[in-house]
């Protein structure tokens, strides 16, 4: 009888089957926490905040943008005009706070240094533009220096709602200005894409003819489980050692053998002999082939030995049998080795850090400059721009919400990806099981 041994219930099954969902629940919980957080965080950093002026009981005024409030009432708010006040943020109680209000003509300036600027715009000029303090000093501002002007107070829902969508989109398509503290994330979205392509379309044929190879044709001799067990223990290994053998093996050999058998003329400048998106791509499918061999294997084992045998027997040759019988039937394995190795290649930043990425590239990797591709060219990664904006920046705390858009947009492409090379991996299974 179903669920009794020896003749008792058997409660064994009822509570593994619990722990096992009650996991599972655990890590989706999880997870979506996480996102969540991502999410709501980095979409927070574009909303357009009204702009509140504070009268401190000390008499000072500033227009603040009010960004939370703290248990025992205080209140954080972002304060602007940096070079007049020496600081971005304010932290008030409500026994500081004399008055609030919202005045309809309050300005936000966004600038090309020095952050935003808070306060009253008198004239805007075509070199220079008069404004004015929160406690009624006169400035002048360089209209160079002006990107944009907006007045949080004066919207409504829908010009808010149109104001956080422009901002996304500025986010997503301009270059970081203010040692990476403003702006956008252009260049590091680029070279972000650039890398995973570039280190797809060398990982995923090696992987999957080593995986051929294994799998297929070598024998089960010493060497080849050899073979096996290191493959395995290559998916341990800490990222870190890849960087250090890009830059050693990959920069300073390969590299600097090329910049003096083709490039001698422009020595001691390096071409190829220096951190490039080339050895960065090469360097990270050496850290994610071994995940491609042994998901290709899988794949492979998988395919029916009925059908290899039916190829055999009506003829087929074995490289036949290999094209058109296994290698097909195994694409749903190596989409997911694909899958895994574009994850783990988007999110790496230790080995980049070795082997080409920089806080702030000038230059594109491709470009529409003859020959468009420049893989010598060191290049800008969403992973690292977390970094470098969330511990290297001058100003750490301004530059919070920025760290939280970007992790949110580096997922969104992880992501991404993963559901286009998922979507696809499922049509393949429905074809080959004839639905």
């Amino acid at each position: 009888m179903s669920g009794l041994r020896g003749g008792r219930p058997d409660y064994g099954g009822g509570i593994g089957a619990f722990l096992c969902a009650g996991a599972v629940a655990a890590v989706l919980l999880g997870v979506v926490l996480l996102f969540a957080l991502l999410f709501m965080r980095g979409a927070a950093a574009f909303w357009p905040r009204p702009l509140t002026e504070w009268r401190l009981a000390d008499g000072t005024v500033r227009l603040a943008e009010e960004l939370d409030e703290r248990p025992d009432g205080s209140i954080r708010a972002r304060i602007g005009n940096r070079e007049f006040y020496g600081l971005d943020f304010l932290i008030a109680g409500p026994e500081e706070v004399a008055a609030r209000s919202r005045p309809a003509d309050a300005v936000r300036i966004e600038r090309t240094e020095n952050g935003p600027f808070f306060g009253y715009l008198d004239q805007a000029g075509a070199e220079t533009w008069r404004l004015r303090l929160p406690d009624g000093r006169p400035v002048e501002l360089p209209a160079a220096q002006v990107l944009r002007v907006s007045y949080p107070n004066r919207l409504g829902w829908f010009g808010r709602v149109g104001a956080w969508f422009a901002g996304v989109g500025r986010f997503i398509v301009e270059e970081p200005r203010n040692a990476n503290q403003e702006g956008g994330v252009w260049p590091a979205l680029v070279g972000t894409s650039l890398l995973v392509i570039l280190m797809s379309l060398l990982v995923v044929p090696f992987g999957v003819l080593a995986a051929v190879y294994l799998n297929e044709y070598a024998r089960d001799t010493w060497f080849v489980r050899l073979v096996r067990v290191a493959v395995n223990n290559l998916a341990g290994v800490p990222s870190i050692v890849y960087g250090v053998f890009g830059l050693g093996f990959l920069i300073y050999g390969v590299g600097g053998a090329i910049d003096r058998a083709f490039f001698a003329a422009d020595l001691p400048r390096p071409t190829f002999g220096a951190g490039g998106v080339l050895w960065a791509a090469v360097t990270m499918a050496l850290l994610t082939v071994p995940v491609v061999v042994v998901a290709t294997e899988e794949g492979l084992r998988a395919v029916p030995r009925e059908r290899r045998e039916a190829a055999l027997a009506l003829g087929a040759t074995r490289w036949e049998m290999l094209r058109h019988v296994i290698l097909p039937g195994a694409r749903p394995g190596i989409l997911t080795g694909a899958i895994l190795a574009v994850s783990r290649a988007a999110g790496e930043v230790a080995p980049l850090m070795l082997t080409g990425v920089v806080g702030f590239a000038r230059e594109l990797p491709i470009d529409g400059d003859f020959p468009y591709l420049h893989l010598q060219e060191r290049f800008m990664h969403l992973g690292f721009h977390i970094y470098a904006v969330g511990f290297q920046a001058p100003n750490v705390e301004a530059a919070e919400p920025l760290v939280y858009a970007t992790a949110a947009l580096l997922l969104a492409l992880v992501l991404a990806l993963n559901l286009t090379a998922i979507r696809l991996r499922a049509r393949v299974r429905k074809r080959l099981e004839g639905r």
